[in-house]
């Protein structure tokens, strides 16, 4: 039995020549990428490729991982060679052909270099089996790919027809590979990174490459090893931005202290400055520079170009920005494994990109213009999705942030819901096919904006269905589409009477009926059986769901990739489930309760009015969900929180209760601050007395809410 060694053990005794010649394929190449690791044991006078060991024939790892070569006697390796010494190679007709076709009746023996020169393929796992040409396996297409095509990797054109040097994704079926720079990847990228480069998928990616003879390292990614590959990250920035510098020793010098101590920008800390050069006293040390200035005061800290520029190019700009912050967020995670993390701890750690001192304002006209303002913020070549959103509807005359925030956030996960790039029923929408959509680039738009609500506060999702967040996310990874995926369409309709044809006549009346869509999905064929139906109806659900999509769904992944959301839900996929497919969890009294926090006062007498307050609290609730209140949950978390769910964020700070008393009850009313989601409770004598006023205060503020909304409906 054999069994790869992690590439981080330590092997006593042992270095590399390369000069010397491997004894099993007596070449003296040192390429670790093909061959393996070269070792030599100079006590022994014995050289060998890795790779060369673990693919040949004859030997097993009978020692332990740090005996002799990672397991591999001396003893056992020398009668290897002697073993393969009396077999000829079918490449180049030399002996010493370790390497033979696992397939018993298959006689063909090589060296392992040769072997590789001759299209073997050498699985590196489970007992290392090799196999030739004739027998090695290989990969089928479930469909025609659209052209033209380019490596994943090198971006280099690609023809897409698998052989041996041609090799593709087996999860999306639209990422193809060059074999040579898969491998180099996959060196590169080990066993923690190496994954495809267009969904993402990684187990499936990995057992497929395996199989298909790719060689994945068991130890972290190239970059991950080198050597101070991130000491940039720890400088601090030691240079005098100012126009003038007065310092005769130049703008990197910096004293301990005094009038040449560089103080840097307090803001973004990559500007800095002399204080002699910019004026400030010995004492001071805050210091903002220009730039950060001036987006403080929302000016420009550059003169405006003398041109405007086309949509593309600020569209380009923006997605540079994007991918800039993504990459900076996933280069700071080491390793791209599941975590058992909850959905709010991810989202609250993506949230810490988000700056308090930055804002970027969002001019709503209405509740129905949410969607348009959105995009507007969006398109500007400036956007940065790390600033906080302030939010302002032109019809609040008395704006709070937080209210207007959660107000815009909740409509616009509303709005994107019934946006044309989605179809099918509410609660489970898939991605539609549409070409303005493209041209216009709206569904990385869309992608991008439910990232930005997600991270900045916002409601769950909870409109995907489960087939659009398997093509997204690949999870469960055995899930398979179903009819129930495609909702209530015409298209649905004929799909549904070819798998309920219960014989051959309805059988192919239904395929007539839909042979335009089957034509389309390149699924019209002779159907011999009424078995065969259902490996028609699986192809056509495949194509339509999936392959047809393969760019709207690849721009929309780049938008969902926007502060770093995408990567972090690939490593929780089954806590970000139930955030981004319905249905969403109804309000119930327990789930209110478990919100918030009661802030008992010391005082013992004080605290039994309290307790007594919140008995009269858990009742109403009660009562709320029972439906005998004149206000529901919603519009009491409404009324609280400024939201009618709780964020997939979470609420921060935690929701909280406290208490007063008046001395005249009966104008005792409870008081709402939603900036921190706190509830002021009066202690009143009785529970009919407290429903009342708890009653009237929520449907008075649900009044008014209404009627910002329908204002503009009866203006004259």
């Amino acid at each position: 039995m054999k069994a790869m060694k992690e590439e981080t053990t330590e092997i006593k005794h042992i270095h590399d020549d390369k000069d010397l010649i491997c004894s099993l394929c007596k070449r003296c190449d040192d390429n670790p990428e093909k061959y393996g690791e070269k070792i030599t044991l100079q006590q022994h006078n014995l050289t060998v490729h890795y790779f060369c060991l673990l693919m040949s024939s004859g030997i097993c790892q009978r020692g332990e991982e740090d005996e002799d070569v990672h397991g591999f006697l001396v003893d056992d390796i020398k009668k290897e060679i002697r073993r393969s010494s009396r077999l000829r190679c079918m490449k180049c007709k030399k002996v010493g052909a370790s390497v033979g076709c696992s397939i018993k009746s298959c006689r063909q023996m090589v060296h392992m270099p040769c072997g590789l020169e001759q299209d073997f393929i050498f699985q590196f796992t489970d007992l290392f089996p090799s196999f030739c040409k004739k027998h090695a396996p290989s990969q089928t297409c479930v469909s025609s790919p659209s052209l033209p095509l380019s490596c994943s990797v090198c971006l280099e054109p690609i023809e897409p027809i698998l052989s041996y040097n041609v090799l593709k994704c087996p999860a999306c079926h639209g990422s193809w590979f060059h074999r040579n720079c898969v491998q180099h990847y996959a060196h590169s990228a080990a066993m923690f990174f190496f994954k495809c480069t267009l969904c993402n998928n990684k187990d499936q990616f990995q057992q497929e490459m395996l199989r298909m003879g790719i060689y994945i390292p068991e130890r972290d990614a190239a970059w991950e090893l080198e050597e101070n590959a991130y000491e940039d990250l720890l400088q601090v920035y030691q240079h005098c931005d100012a126009v003038k510098c007065h310092s005769h020793k130049g703008r990197k010098y910096s004293s301990q202290s005094g009038y040449f101590e560089i103080v840097r920008c307090k803001l973004c800390g990559s500007r800095g400055t002399h204080r002699k050069c910019s004026n400030l006293k010995l004492y001071e040390s805050d210091w903002i520079c220009g730039d950060c200035k001036a987006a403080v005061e929302g000016k420009k800290s550059v003169p405006l170009p003398n041109h405007v520029e086309s949509p593309l190019a600020i569209r380009q700009q923006r997605k540079r920005l994007f991918k800039n912050i993504s990459d900076l967020h996933s280069s700071l995670i080491s390793k791209r494994q599941c975590v058992a993390a909850t959905s709010p701890e991810v989202l609250m750690d993506l949230a810490h990109q988000i700056s308090q001192q930055q804002s970027t304002e969002v001019l709503v006209e209405d509740d129905d213009g949410v969607l348009e303002a959105a995009l507007w913020v969006l398109r500007q070549s400036d956007f940065n999705p790390c600033c906080t959103l302030s939010v302002k509807f032109s019809q609040d005359k008395h704006s709070n942030n937080i209210r207007s925030q959660r107000r815009f956030l909740r409509r616009l996960v509303s709005k994107l819901q019934m946006s044309e790039i989605f179809e099918g029923p509410d609660g489970s929408k898939n991605l539609a096919l549409n070409s303005k959509a493209l041209r216009d680039d709206l569904y990385f738009e869309v992608g991008s904006l439910l990232a930005l609500s997600l991270v900045h506060g916002g409601p769950p999702v909870g409109f995907f269905s489960p087939a659009l967040y398997h093509s997204l996310f690949n999870y469960p990874t055995n899930y398979r589409p179903t009819l129930q995926d495609l909702g209530d369409t015409a298209f649905a309709h004929k799909i549904r009477q070819i798998a309920e044809a219960k014989s051959m006549k309805e059988l192919r009346m239904a395929m007539q009926s839909a042979s335009q869509y089957l034509e389309a999905a390149g699924c019209w064929r002779k159907i011999r059986e009424l078995s065969e139906k259902d490996m028609l109806v699986e192809d056509v659900l495949n194509f339509y769901l999936i392959i047809r999509l393969q760019l709207p769904l690849q721009r929309f992944r780049e938008g969902l990739r926007t502060l770093g959301l995408f990567e972090q839900v690939q490593m929780c996929t089954e806590a970000f489930h139930s955030v981004f497919c319905g249905p969403v969890e109804r309000l119930t009294a327990e789930s209110v309760m478990e919100l918030f926090t009661v802030r008992f006062s010391e005082e013992k007498e004080q605290q039994e009015k309290e307790n007594t307050t919140v008995d009269f609290w858990k009742k109403y609730l009660h009562e709320c969900e029972e439906g005998r209140c004149a206000a529901s949950l919603e519009d009491l978390l409404t009324f609280i929180t400024a939201t009618d769910s709780a964020p997939s964020i979470g609420f921060h700070p935690t929701p909280s209760i406290s208490f007063f008393s008046s001395p005249d009850p009966s104008c005792a009313f409870p008081q709402s601050h939603c900036d921190a989601s706190h509830l002021f409770l009066p202690m009143l004598p009785s529970y009919e007395l407290f429903k009342k006023h708890l009653d009237y205060t929520v449907c008075q503020f649900s009044y008014q809410e209404f009627k910002k909304k329908k204002k503009k409906y009866f203006s004259p």
